[in-house]
Formats: C-alpha cells, structure tokens, sequence
C-alpha cells in the first residue's frame, strides 16, 4: 500500500461538513490512505497564511469551505501562488443557489450549528483569541485561560485558534530578539503559559517560503540560519527562566501541538 499523503481541510465553521465530504470521496481510493488536517473557525488572513505555509512543506491538497467569499479567494489566491492543488467545495454551490433564489448568501460562517451553549462558549472563545493574536491587546493577558508564547512563524496563531474552537480562551505573545517580553506576560501564573519552539532549519524554511510568498527577498536577517538559532536559543533560555512549559512543534500537527499543552498544562474540559 502507498504512504499516506495529506488533506488539509480550511473552515470558517467547524469543519465537519468537508471532513465528511473529503472522506466519502477517499473511500474510493482506499489504496492511497490520507491523512486528514482539520482547521476549524478560519476567519482570518493571517490565519489562512500560517495554514498555507505549512500545507507547503508537505504539497498537501486543500480543501475548503468558506462562506466568506473574499477570503475563499484569498485561499485559492495564495494557493495558486504556492502551487497547491487546491478544492473549494463551497462557493460553486453558493452562487448557483443564489441564481436560483435570486439574492446573495449571508456569508455567515456555522450556521448549521445548533445555537446550545456550548456552541456560544466555543464562539466567546474564538473571538477573545482572534483579538489577542500576535500580542494584542497585552493588557487582558489576564483573562486568557492558555497564552502561548514563541518566535515569529512558531504555530501560535494556527494553535491558538484550534484551542479556541475546543472553548479554550487563547492569547499568544511573540518573543521577539533584543525586545523585552510585556510585563503582562512575565507576571502571569506559569501554569498558564506555554513557549512554542521549533527547529531552526524548519523555521529557516517556513519564514523563506513566506518572504518569497510576499515578493520579498529571503536573504534578510529573517531568514537568516544564525539570527535564527540565536532566537531560538534566547526564547528557550526566556521559557526555563519563567518556568513554562515548553512545547517543540517542529514535526507535529496542529492538533498534536494543542493536546500537548493541555497535557501539560493539566488543563481538561469536563
């Protein structure tokens, strides 16, 4: 049997409805077995970039299911650009409906979804993490139940919101080389805090990939293999000093990386 390949599915809702697609459509290819990475609650550019990039590294298919029209273009936009095989299974259905019927969609994301309590928690949860993504709003550092901390293009926003779908309320700060760390974030419980780190050629590979991706040279301090290692080894000295957790997500998922940090955070949902 072939070595499996992978999927990733991009959904401004949970993305049940193009898991369960995508799989009908593999039990007809049962002789090449995929591996199937799900990003729940895509609502963001920076979002959609960060997933892109790592999709990259591995030549996945992308599959999507965006309401929001201006971003689903963006996704097949920047797909284009990468040379990713890419399938929107929702806006050829979209404007056809809207022929039909004679108006435009809502363009509003999970509406399938029943409205229980649950389901708001999850949704308070992406809303406070979209707006403490990449160190905003520092000040409320307080009130998040997981802040993940790391080098610039170290998974915190595509982690983030994955926890936030799961109705973890999620910040993320970026360790930034010769800036101190906000105050806010060295005061918190350390308990609560998580330090993502990563492999420096994989790092290395990912911030070229995006340069390049945004018609930049990569030959800057960015992309540098040295001012990377010296990044990485700052953040980690900065990690033990505080007494985080520390989490490598060099060679995993997205899910793998977020049930580490409740494993060590301790942290379950009952």
């Amino acid at each position: 049997m072939a070595s499996p390949w992978e999927v990733y599915l991009l959904s401004d809702a949970t993305g049940e409805t193009a898991e369960s697609m995508v799989q009908a459509a593999l039990s007809q290819f049962r002789d090449r077995p995929a591996i199937l990475r799900r990003f729940s609650n895509v609502r963001s550019k920076n979002q959609v970039y960060e997933i892109l990039d790592r999709a990259l590294s591995s030549q996945s298919l992308v599959v999507f299911t965006l309401v929001n029209s201006e971003l689903a273009q963006l996704v097949y936009e920047e797909c284009d650009a990468l040379g990713l095989a890419c399938h929107d299974l929702l806006t050829p259905l979209l404007r056809r409906l809207a022929e039909q019927v004679g108006h435009s969609p809502e363009e509003m994301p999970g509406l399938l979804r029943g409205m229980d309590e649950e389901y708001f928690r999850r949704i308070d949860a992406v809303e406070f993490t979209v707006k403490h993504d990449d160190g905003q709003e520092c000040r409320n550092l307080h009130k998040a139940d997981i802040v993940l901390a790391g080098v610039s293009r170290s998974s915190k926003t595509p982690v983030s919101i994955y926890l936030a779908h799961r109705g973890w309320k999620v910040a993320n700060v970026p360790i930034v080389a010769g800036i101190d760390p906000p105050l806010e974030l060295l005061k918190l419980d350390p308990k609560r805090v998580a330090g993502l780190i990563i492999d420096p050629q994989r790092l290395l590979e990912m911030r070229a990939a995006r340069l390049v991706n945004m018609g930049q040279s990569p030959k800057t301090e960015y992309a540098d293999y040295e001012r990377i290692e010296e990044e990485i080894r700052a953040a980690k000295k900065l990690f033990r000093r505080q007494r985080w957790a520390i989490i490598d997500v060099s060679t995993k998922a997205i899910e793998e990386t977020a049930n580490e940090i409740l494993q060590k955070l301790k942290l379950n949902r009952a």
